[in-house]
């Protein structure tokens, strides 16, 4: 169960949602208060303007109006934690709004929904009035749908090119809502676009599965009377309590994470402790791994995985006599037996901590294997390796190298490129020792 909640998080997934919480439990920063501000203002403006210029073929009523307003508000704090940010249910009677309120007026409808949903919050002194401002400030995805239906000329959801003309609806906003928050996640927290890729996914995902549902609403809702478009809150108390549930996974997650990274760091202060020269080799190593991976553009899970394993590439050494680790001058054949029983030591020890540190130790295991299957324990071949193994067994190679040995001194650092390069494609695997080469030759 455990491995199951943690996989719901991938490293950058993981660090977006840790950051976004530490903020919602401090003072906000002044730029981030500024953007925010200056964002729904800018979006009221937007909205009234859009209100007064846009021609309507359809007529206004106050109850329809009033019962989405205050509808869309409930399901706006219905909230699936993801990345900086939620996504909501608030799909659920946005579409209504679309199909049954002149399309002008949906995104100040939409604007004041906003921030009734956090108005409880802030006069009962659980939030700040900013957050009005950042929640408010997130409906710039109303205008996209809302010009689409203004160009559409407002039909009835009853009407047979309802379905077809929802999903263009849900383009436009999906559109409007990814370009609006990156700049504003740009502007306020200097948030790459490309990181908001993946939780973006998770709001599209749920605002394309509640959308039909809310075009069913809206039918009723046309058919019969303004109550009918509550018909999709039972739904609503079963998302909440899905909710719930995530966020309880997330919590999970999170402190699953930080024991992970906490057990690493131990384990890599006790090889320290145990011999000062394996502590200071691994944390190189290291550095190293990362500057190859980024290199060679492993994905964010990638990454830590090789990060953890290059840490903790020597912890079955803490196994091995230190009369053999430490002696000063060649070892046996027994000997060298004994030192390469320390991958698959240091895999065994990761396997009792079980969970990532577990798949990390598969990891430990393979990183003496050679590219031209001479290495051990298992002789794999090529890509057989990991690419995390690769990766470390190049970078310890060459920090060994550049570093002063019981048994010599450290090479010269142009030898060692030499060495690595000499290396490719018998010891070592030919893209890999390529990446570290232009690394360290920087």
């Amino acid at each position: 169960m455990t491995e199951a909640v943690h996989e719901l998080l991938d490293p950058v997934s993981e660090t977006m949602l840790a950051a976004g919480r530490e903020r919602a439990a401090t003072r906000v920063p002044a730029r981030v208060a500024w953007v925010r501000w200056l964002n729904v203002t800018a979006l009221a403006a937007a909205a009234v303007g859009f209100a007064a210029t846009m021609p309507t073929s359809r007529g206004l009523h106050p109850g329809t109006l009033a019962v989405l307003t205050i509808a869309y508000a409930i399901a706006d704090r219905v909230e699936f934690e993801v990345g900086t940010g939620f996504a909501t249910a608030s799909e659920l009677f946005f579409v209504p709004m679309l199909f049954l309120l002149p399309a002008r007026i949906v995104p100040v409808a939409v604007l004041t929904a906003l921030v009734l949903s956090q108005l409880p919050d802030v006069v009962g002194g659980r939030t700040s009035v900013a957050t009005l401002a950042a929640s408010g400030g997130s409906g710039w995805f109303a205008l996209g749908p809302a010009a689409v239906m203004v160009a559409a000329g407002e039909p009835a959801p009853t009407t047979a090119r309802a379905a077809m003309l929802l999903v263009v609806l849900l383009i436009a906003q999906f559109a409007a809502d990814f370009l609006t928050t990156a700049v504003r996640e740009w502007a306020a927290l200097s948030v790459r676009p490309a990181a908001l890729v993946e939780q973006m996914k998770v709001v599209f995902t749920v605002d394309a599965f509640l959308a039909p549902v809310g075009l069913i609403a809206a039918i009723a809702g046309a058919a019969t009377n303004d109550l009918a478009l509550l018909m999709p809150l039972p739904l609503l108390l079963l998302i909440g309590r899905f909710a719930r549930e995530r966020r309880m996974g997330l919590d999970g997650a999170l402190e699953l994470s930080q024991a992970y990274r906490g057990t690493a760091l131990l384990l890599g202060d006790v090889i320290e402790a145990d011999d000062a020269y394996t502590g200071s080799h691994s944390r190189d190593v290291v550095s190293l791994t990362l500057a190859v991976a980024d290199e060679l553009g492993l994905n964010a899970r990638d990454r830590r995985d090789a990060e953890f394993a290059a840490l903790l590439h020597d912890v079955g050494k803490i196994r091995i006599p230190d009369e053999i680790l430490n002696k000063p001058g060649p070892l046996t054949a027994e000997e060298r037996a004994v030192i390469e029983t320390h991958t698959i030591e240091g895999e065994r020890m990761l396997e009792q901590v079980g969970g990532l540190l577990g798949r990390v130790g598969r990891i430990v295991r393979s990183c003496h294997e050679r590219w031209d299957g001479a290495g051990y324990p298992d002789r794999l071949v090529g890509e057989e390796i990991p690419l995390a193994a690769r990766i470390i067994c190049a970078c310890d190679a060459f920090n060994a190298m550049t570093t002063d040995r019981p048994y010599r001194r450290a090479l010269a650092h142009a030898v060692a490129v030499a060495e690595i390069a000499g290396g490719a494609g018998t010891q070592f695997d030919p893209e890999v020792a390529a990446a570290l080469i232009r690394i360290v030759a920087a």
